[in-house]
């Protein structure tokens, strides 16, 4: 319970400035009804799409999808039903901005250059627009020659929205995003769980030590009497008590993250099906796996005993690519299963939309309301199997590794030798 009141204290610090900016905003836009037209701005490109006033824009249904399962910086309910969430923002030109992602308005307030794009913040490129413009009428995203580009919509003008910086634009990009995304807040969540429910356990075994299991130590002890006899002591061996807690804490963390990702009213976050999140837990098993190798391991990667020269000088790149290619694997894996359910199930829902052409036909609404409902349940249950199997396959596999860089190898040096020199 310490852990989840120092998760609170660390949050509040954030939480408090973030409000305060959005009441101070809220308040300016009272005092600024009128907008300017901003259509004059130098780098103001007319809008040729076709659009009403007051029509809401609609996206393409492939579109709806992508977003559901993307990460965003608000928690989207249904309709327009939000959980805003603190956005921490840093331009190289404006500085720090603090505000909740409610501040946006759904997507039509601009605040310091920021826009809210379907529940992703971004930037106005041109600092002439994003320093005038004071509302957008929507966002729109277009494929130009192979790229998703979007644009803020203003006054029959469209002005190009610049994304955050990441590992393949951070030499360009001239904004930083920091917020507390629906991915992280839901990671939070499950570690808040992990400490209070495993918590409870780990209490159970310290104060019936010796007895029957009870209650919810009941309910998890079998998980954890398979885990250590079936996947930790056959695959790592006598250390397994070592890597025990880390392989553990893997397979209950992907695990409480899949079962998230399937609670709609929570948002659906698709915690294990960003790549992001997968490739973190693959890095830390490729550093548990290469600082714990022994001499047996390395000399196995770059001088294998026991075969020819010739054959090491061969072996031994692909050794080496083994070490990084061992954890891709397990980030695909786990990556590629989740996402594709999430992909299913909402295509499924789709078909009510697509059969009843978006309210022109009821009975294809129908129709489709009862194959993509009844589809999509039996999906549902699916994805509950599956989130409990990819989190023991990421488990299993992480042991695996860890078991090859500890094990301890016994051989006859002097066999090996004869060996090698007979070939």
């Amino acid at each position: 319970m310490s852990n989840f009141i120092r998760t609170v204290l660390l949050l509040v610090p954030f939480v408090f400035p973030t409000w305060g900016f959005a009441q101070h905003d809220n308040h300016a836009n009272e005092q600024h009804a009128e907008i300017s037209d901003t259509s004059s701005v130098a780098c103001a490109v007319p809008y040729h799409g076709e659009h009403h006033e007051g029509e809401k824009h609609e996206m393409p249904y492939t579109d709806e999808v992508m977003l559901h399962i993307s990460d965003a910086n608000e928690i989207h309910l249904f309709g327009d039903v939000h959980i805003p969430l603190p956005c921490i923002l840093y331009s190289k030109k404006e500085g720090l901005t603090f505000v909740l992602s409610s501040a946006f308005e759904h997507g039509h307030k601009v605040i310091n250059g920021y826009v809210l794009d379907h529940g992703d913040v971004k930037r106005i490129q041109c600092e002439e627009a994003a320093k005038q413009l004071e509302h957008i009428d929507f966002t729109e995203t277009r494929v130009e020659d192979g790229v998703y580009n979007s644009y803020a919509i203003a006054h029959h003008s469209e002005y190009l929205l610049e994304k955050p910086a990441s590992l393949l634009n951070i030499g360009s990009a001239t904004w930083f995003d920091f917020s507390l995304s629906k991915n992280i807040a839901s990671m939070l969540l499950a570690t808040v769980l992990l400490f209070i429910i495993l918590g409870t356990v780990a209490k159970g075994y310290k104060t019936r030590d010796g007895q029957a299991p009870k209650g919810m130590q009941s309910f998890f002890e079998p998980i954890f009497t398979f885990m250590r006899d079936e996947v930790l002591i056959p695959s790592i061996g006598p250390k397994y008590e070592r890597y025990m807690p880390f392989v553990m804490s893997l397979f209950f963390f992907v695990l409480f993250s899949n079962l998230l990702g399937l609670i709609p009213f929570l948002g659906g976050a698709n915690i294990t099906g960003n790549v992001a999140t997968t490739m973190a837990l693959a890095v830390m098993t490729f550093l548990v796996v290469n600082l714990s190798g022994n001499k047996h391991y390395w000399q196995h990667i770059f001088w294998m005993p026991g075969t020819p020269v010739w054959v090491r000088f061969l072996l031994a790149p692909i050794e080496f690519l083994g070490i990084f290619i061992k954890p891709f694997t397990l980030l695909i894996r786990l990556f590629a299963n989740i996402t594709a359910g999430h992909i299913l199930v909402l295509v499924l829902v789709g078909l009510i939309f697509i059969l009843g052409k978006n309210g022109e036909s009821i009975g294809g609404a129908v129709g489709g309301g009862v194959i993509g409902l009844l589809f999509a349940f039996f999906i549902n249950i699916l994805e509950l199997f599956v989130s409990f199997l990819q989190a023991f396959i990421f488990a299993l596999l992480s042991s695996l590794y860890i078991g090859s860089a500890v094990v301890d190898h016994h051989h006859d040096d002097h066999h090996e030798h004869e060996v090698a020199h007979s070939h």
